[in-house]
């Protein structure tokens, strides 16, 4: 690879990123992965910035990845539960960004229920934004996370058959791997109840099939989506013991794919809806791996995009 500066002080999707850029988060991944297994898991590379984490979705695993990844980069991290917040008394989103901005803060990670809601406050704000999640939109250190997990185990992403089993309609999870891997060479099949695929999926590049068995028949690995009963507005869903009898993954259904096929969940996992609690513990699931690299993958994304913005504001002071 040649060498990349990178540039982008946000961090909004993985739609916009080239193939490059995408290795080059996963490449300083691995060198912050090391930090992890150290007796002191810390490195000052960002000691005096300050992270504020603004959830407007309820959330464990990513909100404490990226807290852990922050204060292992030596940043000071300012958790912003909403509901008891001035958002609750009508305040803006712009508005809160502001603030924050305001307070001297240099990156705020934000999960948000509106599709586009990171990019809109990116524009309004000099402070980075990293994307934990907006809508259905996208979510992209989860994919990047994926990613790297994937290449770990599998050697590399080039070439690999992956397979996006579950709720792909509402599924931003889903929309992140596709654009992320098929950049970097793997072929994507998505799954589902035909409710759950949604229009337009293919032109991502995308191959798409009902048929839980033909996905798994030589993937390489498999991405088990939650179901999002939450979104069932309409009660178009299939019932949880239907789904699980059609599309769960167990391990009768694993017998017949290959013997090393690398098993993933983003989490959290309905046992019984989604995988077996035998899959979801056994010998092929990296699902705990998962969230280990996730806390390597947020600190690469948080250093590059501090250290893009710091470079973007020096610039702006010297012309």
């Amino acid at each position: 690879m040649s060498e990349l500066i990178w540039e982008r002080k946000d961090l909004l999707g993985l739609e916009d990123l080239s193939r490059e850029e995408i290795e080059f988060i996963l490449s300083t991944a691995e060198s912050f992965k090391e930090v992890s297994s150290r007796e002191i898991k810390k490195v000052p590379a960002l000691r005096g910035k300050t992270v504020v984490n603004l959830f407007y979705e309820p959330s464990t695993r990513t909100r404490v990845s990226f807290e852990v990844a922050a204060k292992r980069l030596s940043a000071d991290v300012i958790n912003i539960a909403t509901e008891t917040s001035s958002v609750k008394k009508g305040e803006t989103l712009i508005d809160t960004g502001r603030n924050i901005e305001a307070l001297k803060a240099d990156i705020i990670v934000m999960r948000h229920n509106y599709s586009g809601a990171a990019a809109m406050l990116a524009r309004h704000v000099n402070l980075s934004v990293v994307n934990a999640g907006d809508g259905w939109h996208e979510h992209p250190t989860q994919a990047l996370l994926d990613i790297f997990t994937l290449k770990e185990k599998l050697g590399k992403i080039e070439g690999i058959k992956v397979s996006v089993i579950g709720d792909i309609a509402h599924s931003r999870v889903a929309r992140s791997n596709i654009w992320g891997l098929t950049k970097l060479g793997a072929k994507v099949t998505v799954c589902a109840p035909k409710i759950l695929i949604p229009p337009g999926i293919e032109d991502m590049g995308a191959q798409v099939t009902d048929d839980v068995d033909e996905a798994l028949h030589n993937a390489d690995a498999v991405n088990v989506l939650r179901m999002q009963f939450e979104r069932d507005e309409s009660n178009a869903f299939p019932q949880q013991l239907e789904y699980f009898k059609n599309y769960g993954i167990t391990e009768e259904r694993l017998e017949k794919a290959k013997k090393n096929i690398v098993v993933m969940h983003p989490g959290p996992i309905n046992r019984g809806i989604e995988m077996s609690s035998e899959v979801a513990d056994g010998a092929n699931s990296v699902i705990l791996e998962q969230v280990t690299n996730g806390i390597a993958v947020r600190m690469s994304v948080l250093f590059l995009v501090a250290q893009a913005n710091e470079f973007i504001k020096k610039n702006e002071d010297t012309n």
